[in-house]
This record gives C-alpha cells, sequence and structure tokens, in this order.
C-alpha cells in the first residue's frame, strides 16, 4: 500500500474532526485518523518481497514482527478508548440532552 495513501486516510480523519459538530462524529474521526496511523506503521515495517516472520526451511527475508506487534497492541488499546468515549458520549447526552458541542459548551440557542 502506497504511503501516500495512509496520508490521505489521516486527513480525511482530520478535515472530519475539525468540520463535524457532533461528539460522536468526532470519536470516530479520531477512530479513523488511528487507523491511518496503524497503516502507515505497518506499511513502513513492510518491504518488498519480506515473509511472514515464521521461519520454514526456505526463508529468505522476514519482515520485522515488532511494528506489527505494536499495532495489535494499538488496535486493543484503541478499541477500548473508543468505547469508553462513546459510553462518555451518552453520559452527555443524559445530562446535556444534546450531542452537539455548541450545545454542550454553551455557544448555541437554549432550545
Amino acid at each position: 500500500m502506497d504511503p501516500l495513501l495512509t496520508f490521505i486516510v489521516i486527513l480525511v480523519g482530520f478535515y472530519g474532526l475539525a468540520t463535524s459538530n457532533n461528539i460522536i462524529k468526532s470519536v470516530f474521526c479520531i477512530t479513523i485518523i488511528e487507523s491511518g496511523i496503524i497503516l502507515l506503521f505497518l506499511n513502513l515495517g513492510n518491504f518488498e518481497g519480506g515473509t511472514i516472520p515464521i521461519i520454514g526451511e526456505d526463508v529468505v527475508a522476514i519482515v520485522d514482527p515488532l511494528p506489527q506487534a505494536l499495532m495489535i497492541t494499538t488496535i486493543v488499546i484503541g478499541s477500548t478508548v473508543t468505547a469508553l468515549a462513546l459510553m462518555l458520549c451518552i453520559k452527555l447526552f443524559h445530562h446535556y440532552g444534546s450531542i452537539e458541542w455548541s450545545k454542550i459548551f454553551g455557544k448555541g440557542d437554549a432550545s
């Protein structure tokens, strides 16, 4: 995968984060940014002709397994943080009656 495509995914997440007024959309945009960063790290840890890091009879070059292990950990932690953020969105909705940033910070109309 081309690193340019991963940068595009990251930029799409930043654009969505900058333009969204909804808290849940902001959480999902952060998840998109996280996915783009994971793709970037996995892309940079790979090289042409490398095989999976399982030693066999005719293995010449293997891919470094450290970025893969770190990104698996990142995926687990990211899904936990996303679940926690969505739970906080539910709590904010119950307390304020809205999940819009402007209404929670008092910049919107009082309706």
